[in-house]
């Protein structure tokens, strides 16, 4: 009986290992920014899920969940609409005033006469290239608005990858705590026939079923945390009713050793959001010299003709008018977009500043986790893995109590789940950093979308 709870362990131990060590799949860059500056698709099929546990099904792939979130997250398609709205202003601007036509009638009933009766024409004359200037200040904005949907996107993919991830290492979790389980259930049962033999004291049936107990409560969380992490996941990936199936990957899969200064680097080349602030700069200036345009008035333009009925003569009128800026220079909008010029710019610092400061919050988690994870890998497992075997060594030998051994197993488990742990925390943080720190993609949405609704 003794022999069989020792192999029982040290195959536990051989499974654990073999399931750290699956080869693992590539994820995929995310896709560019499209030249429309957008990205709506139509939904695509939903392949069905295999039944949980079964590791000969292939998963879903880190792929097909982030083509699924970029096909339905619905967050994209606000961004989208804030694009093709920020287009339509675009056009809207740049349009000349429509011309008036009317008609016109004068001396009516003079002499009981029809008087002079015709039409006008008049246009006014937009001056100073205001509308080519406007224009230039809709093109910012719709830069704006691409760079925003850039931030959505970044933000859609952290969130798939980041609980993609969760789910493998809650799926992994779920698998080391049935083992786990399984094993205290057997070595209650182990510990039962030794006391029938005499072999053992009570207290270390007590024992047993404490541990067996206490493994069934932690398979228990597994099991909820594995449903939370997928639900969590069917919710960014924009399929909410997907139920819940194995994955294809591995949670160490691509971990590469980031530096601060390159990514510090990359990340000021390649962030949105401070790609975004630029483009408030130049908004802003553009906002500026359309300003100062404003100080040029425009020309209203007229034109009539009309017939005499007296005189029988048709004659023609011609009337222009232009503004005398005395008192309305433009002054206040002009100094108002000096100031919201000087705030643009100051922006710009602001915005690297605040990125500066979520990376070095975000990059010391990562080295935390990253030390964590090698500890794991070169000292922490190997040395848990050994002293379980020497400690089923010993008992074997009688040298070590059933206690000793239920001790060694319990800190061999809970040494892979805790490392299991670090991984996701090292998964969690990487991709957070290598997706320019945006992240939060339906809370970012819905706060868009109220403040849009709230000008």
């Amino acid at each position: 009986m003794r022999l069989t709870t020792i192999l029982m362990v040290f195959s536990a131990g051989l499974t654990l290992s073999q399931a750290l060590a699956q080869p693992p799949e590539l994820p995929i860059p995310p896709a560019p920014l499209p030249d429309d500056g957008r990205r709506v698709l139509a939904p695509g099929p939903v392949s069905p899920p295999a039944p949980a546990g079964q590791p000969s099904a292939p998963g879903m792939a880190l792929a097909e969940l982030e083509e699924m979130a970029l096909q339905r997250n619905p967050t994209l398609a606000q961004a989208a609409a804030r694009v093709e709205a920020a287009r339509g202003n675009y056009v809207q601007v740049g349009l000349h005033p429509n011309p008036v036509a009317g008609y016109i009638g004068a001396e009516m009933g003079n002499e009981g006469r029809a008087g002079q009766q015709g039409g006008f024409l008049s246009q006014e004359l937009v001056t100073a290239k205001k509308l080519q200037l406007n224009r230039s200040v809709a093109s910012e904005e719709v830069r704006q608005a691409e760079y925003a949907w850039e931030m959505q996107r970044q933000r859609v993919v952290t969130d798939v990858r980041r609980s993609f991830y969760d789910v493998l290492v809650a799926q992994r979790t779920v698998e080391l705590t049935e083992q786990l389980a399984r094993l205290g259930e057997e070595g209650v049962k182990s510990v039962e026939a030794l006391i029938r033999g005499k072999e053992v004291a009570r207290g270390d049936l007590l024992q047993a079923r404490i541990e067996a107990d206490t493994a069934n409560v932690l398979l228990e969380r597994a099991r909820n945390r594995y449903v939370a992490a997928w639900r969590n996941l069917a919710a960014v990936a924009g399929a909410a009713d997907m139920p819940p199936g194995p994955l294809a990957g591995d949670v160490q899969d691509g971990l590469s050793q980031l530096t601060w200064e390159d990514t510090f680097s990359r990340l000021l080349a390649e962030s949105p959001q401070l790609a975004s602030a630029q483009a408030g700069v130049a908004r802003a200036q553009a906002a500026l010299s359309r300003q100062c345009a404003g100080r040029v008035p425009n020309v209203d333009l007229q034109g009539a003709v009309q017939y005499d009925n007296a005189t029988q003569d048709t004659f023609a009128t011609l009337q222009v008018g232009l503004p005398i800026p005395i008192y309305n220079r433009n002054q206040g909008n002009i100094r108002r977009a000096q100031a919201e010029l000087l705030a643009a710019q100051r922006n710009v610092q602001t915005v690297r500043l605040a990125l500066q400061q979520r990376l070095a919050v975000a990059f010391e988690q990562y080295t935390n986790a990253r030390y964590q994870v090698d500890k794991y890998q070169h000292d922490i497992l190997p040395n848990a893995e050994a002293s379980l075997k020497l400690t089923n060594s010993g008992y074997r030998q009688g040298e070590y109590s059933y206690l000793s051994l239920l001790t060694a197993q319990r800190t061999f488990f809970q040494t892979n789940l805790t490392y299991l742990d670090a991984l996701r925390d090292l998964r969690a943080s990487a991709t957070a950093i290598e997706g320019n720190l945006l992240s939060d993609s339906l809370q970012a949405g819905e706060a868009s979308d109220r403040d849009l609704s709230q000008r």
